[in-house]
């Protein structure tokens, strides 16, 4: 698994110098760059980490670098850097997607505890991503009659009444919903259920789009 790498986006030198150090001390993996323009040309999505990034910068602002990699599917947690009278934007990045802020000046563990914190999220999401991607897959191989049975019998309908839904045989839906059993590798309905839902085929809870 690829090391999970720390970003520090800070146009002061000193700041970047001292956090690079702090974390590093902790064993964390850390790259600075003193733009966001630094680093929107180094980053790699398919590298897991977080994002320190101070909120006020010139040239592209931390608020703005916020915006630009929410349009990211793989968009790193971001951990803002605010001085007293951010306050009120740090909030609103908040609302925007960011996972913290942290108002200077700040002690070494509130920042190690906080990066320590985005750096989990990011494994979880990245898993969650690959739990979904699996999921997708295994619904792949679907003829569009068997989706059309998978779909009704993840909403709850008995064979009878699919069938008589899709104008088919009960006989013929027992052979499309064991196939669709195979296929997926779900070894129970709620199992089924689960993967239709993780792949976002159905809404969580169970339901079949009408």
């Amino acid at each position: 698994m690829t090391e999970a790498t720390v970003f520090v986006v800070d146009d002061d030198d000193a700041v970047r110098q001292a956090i690079r150090l702090l974390l590093r001390s902790v064993g964390l993996a850390v790259e600075v760059c003193a733009s966001a323009a630094e680093f929107l040309e180094r980053w790699d999505p398919t590298r897991p980490g977080c994002l320190v990034l101070d909120i006020r910068m010139p040239g592209m602002s931390g608020l703005e670098l916020q915006a630009r990699l929410a349009r990211e599917p793989s968009a790193p947690p971001v951990v803002f850097i605010t001085g007293h009278g951010d306050v009120s934007l740090a909030v609103r990045a908040m609302r925007d997607g960011a996972v913290d802020f942290i108002e200077k000046p700040f002690s070494d563990q509130d920042l190690i505890d906080r990066v320590q914190r985005a750096i989990r999220l990011d494994g979880e999401r990245r898993a969650a991503t690959v739990r979904r991607q699996a999921a997708t897959i295994r619904f792949a191989g679907l003829s569009a009659r068997e989706r059309e049975v998978m779909l009704a019998i993840v909403a709850g309908r008995a064979n009878k009444v699919v069938a008589i839904d899709l104008g088919l045989s009960e006989r013929t839906v027992e052979i499309h919903r064991a196939r669709v059993m195979e296929k997926t590798g779900a070894r129970s309905l709620p199992e089924l259920v689960r993967l239709a839902a993780l792949a976002d085929i159905v809404p969580a809870d169970g339901d079949a789009p009408g």
